[in-house]
């Protein structure tokens, strides 16, 4: 039935009044009622109907009134009639207009002559009411006028929606129109406060039921209203803890947690939320016992029904100091809930000591607290307190058991959150401390890298360096250790201790790798005797570049490729062989070598760095490559915009280790080459040309040591080793480097001469002359190395 239809059904007396008193609308029942037709009424003030001396009617501040009041008839005589009006619609600021309506005359009398509504009203139990086929109300009990606050003859003849504008009305007139076409029962819910009531709101449920005759046709529906309060709030309860246990505790991060205690319990349980806990004690450990007063407790999180909590004392991150006579600290002293209430006067007395949460009080009209220990295995976190002053019931026990259980699963949450920040900055100490603090400087490649921990599953094995060889070489590696933890940051420590010592042997790529592929071996088998599991494995990457000869040898062990960005084109990737992971055993590794001009760049990582958004491997790529080819002035702002690019605002998911390496090439100019005859007669030839070159590279200060180093190394080579032989010096700002090469595999040791020996101290005299020596395999035989660093010119 249409609005317009139910104001002119001709039986109750309608009209609407404007905010300014005029006339909007006019019934047929009005007409019926005082003769005017709504031609003749609509548009003009409602007041021009009162009888002669009648005074308009006082309506109250509110959303219904009603009265007796006096009317003029058409022909002049006056009409008496009860009158109810509500404001359309009720919750508004002001009111948009108002319903008048009066029920028929002959409805007085309906109840005492309709044995429908006797048979109905006498059997009922509780609040009920009778309507017709047309909606109009044709019985009502004394406990539903009670509730409707009116009396229970002047509404009949109403619809709901004339007894009052608030939605539940609108519902509950849609349901009986149902029950009145189908003669199927229906059942309605809301919560709100009942007119008649002084308390506050409650849940209802109403039931309608039709009503047949006889011959099984419908003429009426019964409703009747059932307080279940109890049970609507124990399904509110239960909803919260499923609420809470769904919504705590998605994060391992303890302000996190905190900030979804508060955001679960506003407005379910309270107005106001606040979360405040005690600051974790030094080095991890746990509180002895329970906290002494005065507490200095850090808030953590809270949350209002009021947009931006303006009843907050303290802001997130400020840490207030809470006296022993506050609820705070006598909660948290006491190890239970302290409830304090304006009613009894406990609260009062418990924020007397504060003037600034007495002045809240007042302001937002807060009648009623409930601070909450935070307690988890033994542990006191904090204090969770519940306010409310918008919601005018106070703390109930049920309140207490339900706001208990809820903090209790948060601080379970919270705990867990705090140990995990505990062993996540363990582990990032231990992965600091074994990852490389800066990069080296050598005259072969310019580097820069980055490591980011993963967020949720905690710091894992990836890791990177750069290591300086002889004859300026450098070596670089990427791995990664699966895992996370500090289990896996061991192990990363191991095995870039083990590349380290492998690397120092200079040991071709596919070789170390091979070495290293024994060692995770037995580590797994080591880490499977202590657990049961054996699980272990590693990917790695290791290339060496010669700056001399502008050449990379690179070999992988299951590790994703690395990129290539020459000095003048986009970036590409480098087509190395596969190798397996590093664990598998007894499967060959293979290197590749490229040529790589001065000023390229090569990127190296690990798999973390293409996983960081929800992608496919090939777009992380493109866009990898598309990071890489982009022109910068450093290696650094390149490494910012790859991470940037390729990984969400939050951090990845998996530990990213990034590292960038520019090459240089050494000049022609900086490197002196001489075959050597396998005759000793020729040493002294050799020392003089050493020594010319080094008055043409402007190293004079350099020739003495120089001489005695070279003199040796080719003595030894003539006498032990196998032609050819050739010498080659090579140096930079800070170092001269004199190498000598034969065919011969067996590497000299240095040893200490007795007495009478007549040789065996030529490599002990060039071990303290020189920084360093040592001695590296090649495929042709062997080369025999040292360094003499430089200073100033000086040796």
């Amino acid at each position: 039935m249409s609005p317009d239809e139910a104001l002119d059904d001709g039986v109750a007396a309608r009209a609407v009044i404007a905010v300014d008193g005029t006339l909007t609308e006019w019934s047929e029942g009005a007409r019926r009622l005082l003769g005017h037709t709504a031609a003749e009424v609509v548009g003009r003030p409602a007041a021009d109907l009162l009888a002669d001396g009648t005074e308009p009617p006082t309506v109250p501040d509110d959303s219904r009134w009603s009265g007796t009041v006096t009317l003029r008839h058409r022909d002049g005589h006056p009409v008496t009639l009860w009158v109810l009006a509500h404001r359309r619609p009720p919750d508004a600021a002001e009111a948009i207009d108002w319903l008048a309506v009066s029920p028929p005359e002959a409805a007085d009398h309906a109840l005492a002559d309709d044995p429908l509504v006797r048979m109905a009203l006498s059997q009922s139990p509780c609040a009920t009411m009778i309507f017709d086929e047309r909606l109009r109300l044709r019985g009502v009990n004394e406990a539903m006028a009670d509730l409707l606050g009116l009396p229970a003859g002047r509404m009949l003849g109403l619809k709901p929606t004339d007894v009052g504008s608030r939605p539940p009305n609108a519902e509950l007139e849609e349901n009986l129109r149902q029950v009145l076409s189908t003669g199927r029962r229906q059942e309605m819910q809301t919560y709100m406060k009942a007119t008649g009531e002084d308390r506050g709101a409650h849940a209802w449920l109403a039931r309608m039921a039709p009503l047949t005759d006889g011959a099984g046709r419908v003429r009426g529906v019964c409703v009747t209203a059932h307080d279940f309060s109890d049970q609507y709030r124990a399904r509110e309860r239960l909803q919260l803890v499923n609420e809470a246990s769904v919504r705590i505790g998605t994060t391992l991060d303890v302000t996190r947690t905190a900030q979804e205690l508060a955001d679960v319990c506003v407005p379910a349980l309270a107005d106001f939320v606040s979360v405040d806990l005690l600051d974790p004690q030094e080095h991890g450990s746990e509180s002895p016992g329970p906290p002494i007063p005065p507490l200095g407790l850090r808030r953590s999180a809270h949350q209002s029904v009021n947009k931006g909590s303006p009843e907050a004392v303290a802001k997130p991150g400020q840490v207030d100091v809470y006296p022993e006579n506050s609820p705070q600290a006598a909660s948290l002293v006491a190890g239970h809930t302290v409830v304090a209430s304006g009613a009894s006067g406990d609260l009062e007395r418990w924020l007397a000591w504060d003037p600034v949460r007495f002045q809240r009080i007042q302001e937002y009209g807060i009648h009623s607290t409930m601070s909450v220990p935070l307690q988890a295995r033994g542990t006191t976190l904090g204090v969770a307190v519940f306010t409310r002053f918008r919601r005018p019931e106070a703390f109930t026990v049920d309140d207490v058991l339900l706001a208990e259980e809820v903090t209790a699963r948060a601080a379970v949450c919270i705990d867990n959150a705090r140990r995990y920040s505990r062993e996540r900055e363990t582990t990032l100490t231990l992965q600091r401390s074994l990852l490389p603090r800066t990069l080296p400087h050598t005259a072969a490649v310019e580097a820069a890298s980055r490591y980011l921990p993963a967020i949720r599953s905690g710091v894992g094995g990836d890791w990177f360096d750069v290591i300086p060889l002889s004859g300026m070489r450098v070596a670089m590696v990427v791995g990664d250790v699966v895992g996370h933890g500090i289990q896996a940051s061991a192990t990363m420590g191991r095995l870039r201790t083990a590349v380290r010592t492998l690397a120092d042997i200079d040991l071709a790529p596919d070789e170390l790798l091979t070495h290293l592929d024994d060692l995770v071996v037995r580590l797994s088998q080591e880490s499977g005797a202590d657990n049961g599991t054996g699980e272990m494995g590693a990917t790695c990457l290791y290339a060496v570049y010669d700056p001399v000869s502008r050449r990379c040898a690179l070999a992988r062990a299951g590790h994703p490729l690395p990129l290539l960005v020459p000095p003048d084109g986009p970036a590409r990737q480098l087509d190395l062989p596969s190798g397996p992971p590093l664990g598998v055993g007894g499967l060959p590794f293979e290197a590749a070598e490229v040529e790589l001009r001065e000023g390229s760049v090569l990127a190296f990582h690990t798999d973390g760095l293409l996983a960081g958004r929800e992608q496919d491997v090939d777009a992380a790529g493109r866009m990898l490559r598309e990071a890489l080819s982009v022109p910068a002035d450093s290696l650094d702002e390149i490494c910012d915009r790859v991470l940037h690019t390729l990984l969400p605002p939050g951090g990845s998911s998996d530990d990213v280790a990034l590292l960038l390496a520019r090459t240089r090439g050494l000049p022609s100019a900086q490197v002196a080459t001489w075959d050597i005859p396998a005759d000793p007669a020729l040493v002294a030839p050799i020392r003089k040309q050493v020594v010319d070159q080094l008055e043409r590279w402007e190293m004079i200060e350099a020739t003495f040591t120089a001489e005695l180093v070279v003199s040796e190394l080719v003595t030894n080579a003539i006498r032990y080793g196998a032609p050819p032989i050739r010498l080659r010096l090579i140096h930079d700002a800070a170092t001269l480097i004199c190498e000598v090469s034969d065919t011969n595999h067996t590497a000299p040791h240095l040893r200490r001469a007795k007495t009478w020996d007549e040789g065996g101290r030529g490599l002990l005299l060039v071990a303290q002359l020189t920084q360093r020596w040592g001695s590296r395999h090649t495929g042709e035989g062997k080369t025999i190395w040292a360094e003499l660093a430089l200073l100033d010119g000086e040796i």
